[in-house]
């Protein structure tokens, strides 16, 4: 495989939000995302932004319906879905301190921290689950020991 260019790992996900400006401000204040890219179009409408956190890449954006959509795919908030339509992974340093940051926020948290041992051959996390203010599933993990190799 090619390598990827510079500063882009080689998976990223796009989320939609109805009010994307406030949870781009929601999701660095309570999960600890920082701003690399940030496009405004009309009424301050989020056309484009780029999340980071560590080398993972979010890219955020106000729903595409109607006129507004592209590819003949509409793009919109789990509130518009109805439900959640995916879950995002994420390694954290420190789940504990990062959980009640996110609960302090108001993330609600659908499963508490919690280990999850897959036995001496494979490995360990410590991992919660959460759900932001739009209905996007989260699931925070920190790795507690390595798969033997």
């Amino acid at each position: 495989m090619k390598p990827v260019p510079s500063g882009w790992p080689r998976l990223s996900t796009s989320l939609y939000y109805q009010k994307a400006g406030a949870m781009i401000d929601w999701l660095c204040e309570a999960y600890g995302f920082e701003v690399r890219l940030r496009i405004e179009g009309d009424g301050g409408r989020i056309e484009h932004s780029e999340l980071v956190f560590g080398e993972a890449v979010v890219m955020v954006g106000d729903e595409r319906t109607g006129a507004a959509m592209k590819w003949g795919v509409p793009l919109v908030s789990p509130k518009t879905a109805g439900g959640n339509t995916q879950c995002i992974m994420l390694f954290v340093d420190d789940v504990d301190a990062h959980c009640a940051q996110a609960r302090r926020c108001g993330a609600t948290i659908v499963d508490e921290p919690a280990v999850h041992d897959y036995g001496a051959d494979y490995w360990a996390d410590r991992s919660y689950g959460a759900v932001d203010p739009e209905g996007h599933f989260w699931w925070f993990t920190q790795r507690l020991r390595d798969p033997k190799p």
